[in-house]
């Protein structure tokens, strides 16, 4: 009599604890996060923090990181700042001034719309599946249409592994 096996779910295979990030963090933020908690990418809530909006990686980061920057702009000040009593200032010096240009890009700048999730009693197959078709290093496990894990590559590699010994 042969012994069938059940393969693992994605209930089995899941983190419970996902750590997310928010569609209104900065990118300084972001990455300060991942670092801080030694992971490579997470999902993203919306502003108000109950709904998934998409997921942002380590890649998304170093993608928008890497593109071309501009050239910080010169400016004049305004002549509010340069009008009163004895304030004349050469060319040169106008031409020094810069003003810090604080970075407005946001996390839902950078991360990708698309949610890869599978349900809860997903077979480890059907992960595998969605995490290929999908060329993505982890999914979202939902229940009833509700977030209530992440499956990375690495658990499926460890439960690869276990199920080998």
């Amino acid at each position: 009599m042969e012994v069938v096996v059940a393969e693992p779910t994605a209930r089995d295979l899941m983190t419970p604890k996902v750590l997310a990030a928010h569609a209104d963090w900065s990118l300084e933020r972001l990455a300060e996060f991942l670092i801080e908690h030694n992971i490579s990418g997470a999902p993203v809530l919306s502003e108000s923090g109950f709904l998934l909006v998409g997921a942002v990686s380590m890649s998304d980061l170093v993608r928008h990181e890497s593109l071309p920057q501009r050239e910080p702009r010169h400016h004049r000040p305004t002549s509010f700042y340069l009008e009163g009593p004895d304030l004349h200032y050469a060319e040169e010096d106008l031409a020094s001034f810069q003003f810090g240009q604080v970075s407005m890009v946001t996390v839902r700048d950078i991360m990708t719309p698309v949610i890869f999730s599978v349900k809860e009693h997903a077979p480890l197959s059907e992960v595998a599946k969605t995490m290929v078709n999908g060329r993505i290093h982890r999914v979202f496990v939902t229940r009833d249409g509700h977030l209530i894990g992440v499956i990375s590559a690495l658990d499926i590699l460890r439960a690869i592994a276990e199920e080998k010994t």
